[in-house]
């Protein structure tokens, strides 16, 4: 539990006690936060610390530090320490904030979504190598958040993207973002490709669900939807279904991307040949293929 040192007043809330001072500064707080994050193991306990207090507080993290020696209020205090509590409880800074970067904007993310990864962009660059000039579908598949989905749409204008995903509440945080955005895009609940009608997709991207049951995962990790993390057949059975839904749904030339564990890379490049993908490039944890016939 969080207590940021005491001289003046504290409460009991449950379980938790909140020790309140009303001249604990920005500088004393993040140093008591940073070595409590620190002492259960979080690497980046300063990182942290800062964002959830920037947050609190409404200002940069460059403010932090230029106004170290400001004194928080009690209500800056009582917010900030709750929030801390979470991170304490290993709940990801994405979920606490509200909201995750990903390709220079911010998405909303809720526990209904899977936290966007750094390692997701690899896709946007990659679809970037094969877009051409021609209007074309695209669609995201497992879209979550619609980080992926979403981005596309903003970074290649003239390409008609529809989002889809099995989780009406994520479907409900895509459509948020892109409003927030201004993305114009289409949400369509559907089960992979089950509920998808369109045979003329020129282009297919896909996050899904890609961690083996047995893997050993961070405990940050259990906060996540486990249905937008794990699969069976050792992760890839989602990413093999997908490949045999392709046909129906996309054309000859069509381009897919997706993304795994490189560990994986093997196995999905030998299923995704056996099926009539040939396979372009590997970037990262992320995979291109063409369709071949």
């Amino acid at each position: 539990m969080s207590a940021i040192v005491s001289s003046d007043s504290c409460y009991n809330q449950g379980v938790m006690t909140f020790v309140l001072d009303k001249h604990t500064t920005i500088n004393h707080w993040l140093r008591d936060a940073a070595e409590q994050l620190a002492d259960i193991g979080i690497t980046s306990a300063l990182l942290d610390a800062e964002i959830i207090l920037s947050h609190t507080l409404r200002k940069s993290r460059t403010f932090l530090h230029a106004h170290a020696h400001n004194f928080l209020s009690l209500r800056e205090l009582n917010i900030a320490n709750a929030r801390l509590d979470l991170r304490l409880d290993r709940t990801p800074i994405a979920y606490i904030i509200g909201h995750k970067e990903f390709y220079g904007r911010l998405f909303k993310v809720t526990p209904a979504t899977l936290i966007p990864r750094p390692e997701s962009e690899t896709i946007i660059q990659l679809l970037g190598e094969y877009v051409t000039t021609n209007p074309a579908k695209l669609i995201d598949i497992g879209t979550g958040s619609g980080c992926l989905g979403i981005t596309a749409c903003l970074e290649y204008p003239h390409l008609e993207v529809t989002l889809s995903d099995n989780s009406h509440h994520a479907l409900r945080i895509a459509e948020e973002n892109a409003r927030l955005l201004a993305a114009n895009v289409t949400c369509i609940r559907s089960d992979l490709l089950h509920s998808v009608d369109s045979m003329n997709y020129r282009y297919v991207i896909a996050n899904l669900p890609y961690v083996d049951h047995s893997w050993q995962c961070s405990p940050e990790t259990d906060a996540e939807p486990p249905e937008a993390l794990f699969a069976d057949e050792g992760g890839l059975a989602l990413i093999y279904e997908l490949f045999d839904q392709l046909p129906r749904v996309t054309q000859v030339g069509s381009i897919l991307i997706l993304e795994a564990d490189p560990r994986q890379h093997p196995q999905i490049i030998a299923r995704a040949v056996s099926r009539n993908l040939d396979h372009l490039k590997t970037d990262g944890f992320c995979l291109a293929f063409r369709r071949a016939q």
